[in-house]
């Protein structure tokens, strides 16, 4: 199960988990759509590409909540 990171590592930008826009690699690093064209969708991490992250909405979203743990260090 995905985490579903709330944030962009690399700028802090909230990253709902029922929203689009949202960019990881297969560590689950997680980066927002501006940052990944930015990163030429490679992750600085891992060196992993950056793809979308599905969508979680409605009954999977209410039993999997994304996780509240932010990851950008300011």
């Amino acid at each position: 199960m995905l985490q579903m990171r709330p944030d962009c590592e690399r700028c802090g930008a909230d990253l709902p988990a029922a929203a689009p826009g949202a960019f990881i690699c297969s560590m689950e690093c997680t980066f927002c759509a501006e940052c990944a064209e930015e990163l030429d969708d490679r992750c600085p991490n891992c060196g992993g590409e950056l793809l979308d992250r599905p969508t979680r909405t409605g009954k999977a979203l209410k039993a999997n909540p994304p996780s509240a743990e932010r990851r950008f260090q300011s």
